[in-house]
């Protein structure tokens, strides 16, 4: 049974009510003195309780879709194996399957656009990962057979999933609402988790002697993508954005790739990468790199590329307000940056999805379809 389904919370919801009630029944007969009895109503209680918690557990991760297996939960999900002989010879990219967006008209694909879910190897880094590819209704209507779109990377936090992306946060569905109001251009999205290696949390690092996750978004995932999609390959076709741990890897590959990417988001973005059991060692030592991966750092010491970055924050509620200020302040010729400072808002699914439309509508205005 699926950790997402409805199903199992609709057991654990009726195993707690049942529980409830032989709890109530049983009671009285529990009572009396006696050691068993006393075992017995800390029995009833503890029942009752965990499977309470449980109850809300799966409804929070149903809601927020945190954790999408049970091996995941359990920290047990193996990285996908990259196939050497399909990227030798240039299909980086496999279709796995297809689905609706929630749109109006969802049934035809010219007024709704598709979602593919793809299988994307990396070439340079070797790393084979699932993503969902949002090709909105232009991308479908005749005449457009050979129109190239801009396109953008979009990223989850960690622990997350790539269902994120189109259920709690709805990047389809406000892009396909923007593009029809005429706020943006139509884009392709490309959406999936930074946890490209998991159970491990690599943050956007090439780590030494383990995962490139940096060569993969930073070269492979872009070559890939247009490579089997209409989009440019030049910079101002692209752009990266994500949230809390994938706002700091939008940043960093937006900021050390301007060869790659034209503009970078960072929701509720971290500046530096957590060090913590999830990243485990991600430098084995190696100071320079450490440096590099802190963006302040980088911002001060490293050449500044032709590139744009957007960040949010909160005056309330958000623990990154203060290095986000420092962030816009090193900023320098020739990047740009921009910012969104709410007056509350926490690092949570309702601040993101006030954030989302402006920032989307930002990115569209700096991208190019070629």
């Amino acid at each position: 049974m699926s950790l997402t389904s409805s199903t199992l919370l609709v057991v654990f919801l009726l195993g707690t009510a049942l529980m409830f009630a032989a709890a109530i029944w049983l009671w009285p007969r529990l009572a009396r003195q006696g050691w068993r009895r006393v075992l017995g109503r800390v029995g009833l209680v503890l029942a009752v309780q965990v499977l309470m918690l449980s109850s809300i557990g799966i409804a929070a991760n149903r809601s927020l879709l945190i954790y999408g297996s049970w091996t995941e939960l359990a920290g047990q999900e193996k990285a996908a194996r990259a196939d050497g002989e399909d990227v030798a010879g240039g299909s980086a990219v496999k279709v796995i399957g297809r689905q609706r967006p929630d749109v109006p008209g969802g049934g035809k694909r010219q007024v709704a656009g598709e979602i593919e879910k793809v299988m994307v190897q990396g070439q340079k880094s070797r790393i084979a990962t699932p993503a969902y590819v949002y090709l909105p209704p232009e991308y479908f209507k005749k005449g457009n057979e050979k129109k190239k779109f801009p396109a953008a990377i979009v990223l989850t936090g960690f622990p997350g999933t790539a269902e994120n992306l189109l259920k709690g946060l709805r990047y389809p569905k406000t892009a396909w609402t923007l593009a029809k109001q005429k706020k943006t251009q139509p884009m392709i999205l490309v959406m999936m988790r930074p946890t490209v290696a998991p159970p491990r949390n690599t943050q956007c690092v090439d780590i030494p002697d383990g995962p490139l996750t940096e060569t993969f978004f930073g070269t492979d995932l872009p070559q890939a993508i247009s490579g089997a999609y209409r989009v440019g390959t030049s910079p101002r076709n692209w752009g990266i954005i994500g949230d809390s741990t994938g706002g700091y890897c939008a940043l960093k590959v937006a900021l050390q790739h301007p060869e790659s990417y034209a503009a970078g988001v960072g929701l509720s973005a971290d500046y530096e990468p957590e060090i913590d059991r999830d990243s485990g060692d991600l430098f084995h030592g190696n100071t320079n790199e450490k440096k590099r991966s802190d963006l302040l750092w980088s911002l001060d010491h490293l050449p500044q590329g032709n590139s744009s970055f957007l960040v949010t924050t909160s005056l309330q509620g958000e623990s990154n307000y203060k290095a986000t200020r420092k962030f816009i302040e090193k900023v320098r010729h020739p990047a740009r940056v921009s910012s969104i400072t709410l007056d509350h808002g926490g690092h949570n699914f309702n601040t993101w999805n006030r954030e989302i439309p402006p920032a989307l509508e930002w990115m569209s205005r700096r991208l190019g379809a070629e």
